[in-house]
């Protein structure tokens, strides 16, 4: 069944928009011929992070972001978002010994057009800076597309159930579609609304469409689905 424990669906939100990282997994038991693979002992040795954990690196500083903003202004949020990713990327270490590539790609942008927000004071970097993030990641994705790599299978592969290489190509353009869509949608958000609208937007409208459009992909994960006990090469029925 497609509910089955090894065919979970392990999400991990852009911090905050979609992020897809998986804390604590093993990225490389599935070589490209869906063959198991030896590991480092001491990435099994690494602690995993559990919900609450998850929670507090992905989402908290995103609601330090909103209720800050709420309680000041969009460069107090800026100011406290910042200090909340560092934060959050020093407890991730603490709690796991690992930080996501993802989470460093995020901290790195958030603390530059932050810091550019509060030095220029305007708050159009501290915007700009999910659109950046999802062009970031569409483009990742369809490059390697474009030069025969599914990059998506070398940072999620040992989160989500083996798949032939088809149904990786399949989810890894529907991803890299969704974070363009996503970039567009940020850019008319921010240049059509109020700043609050755009902060509640962030918080509480990105998470949700990217959760739902996880749980959308489920038939792909299904219809393209390897058994347990398939060949070593691929072979695919059309």
């Amino acid at each position: 069944m497609f509910c089955n424990k090894k065919q979970r669906i392990t999400l991990t939100l852009p911090l905050a928009p979609i992020r897809l990282i998986s804390y604590g997994t093993d990225h490389s038991r599935y070589d490209e011929d869906h063959r198991p693979i030896m590991t480092n002992t001491t990435d099994q040795s690494r602690p995993k992070a559990t919900a609450r954990q998850r929670f507090l690196t992905e989402l908290g500083p995103l609601l330090v972001f909103f209720l800050v903003n709420w309680q000041m202004d969009i460069f107090a949020a800026t100011g406290a978002f910042m200090a909340a990713m560092l934060m959050a990327m020093a407890y991730s270490w603490h709690a796991t010994k690992h930080i996501a590539p993802m989470m460093w790609v995020s901290t790195a942008l958030v603390v530059v057009f932050g810091g550019l927000t509060l030095w220029l004071h305007d708050d159009t970097f501290i915007k700009l800076k999910p659109t950046i993030i999802y062009i970031f990641f569409a483009t990742i994705l369809m490059t390697g597309l474009w030069f025969g790599r599914v990059f998506l299978r070398t940072v999620l592969g040992a989160a989500f159930p083996p798949m032939t290489d088809r149904g990786w190509t399949i989810l890894t353009r529907n991803w890299a579609l969704f974070f363009i869509g996503m970039a567009i949608l940020n850019e008319l958000v921010w240049r059509n609304f109020s700043t609050d609208n755009w902060v509640a937007f962030k918080t509480f409208g990105a998470i949700p469409l990217t959760f739902v459009f996880a749980l959308a992909q489920a038939p792909v994960l299904s219809r393209h689905h390897l058994p347990d006990d398939a060949p070593t090469t691929e072979t695919e029925a059309n």
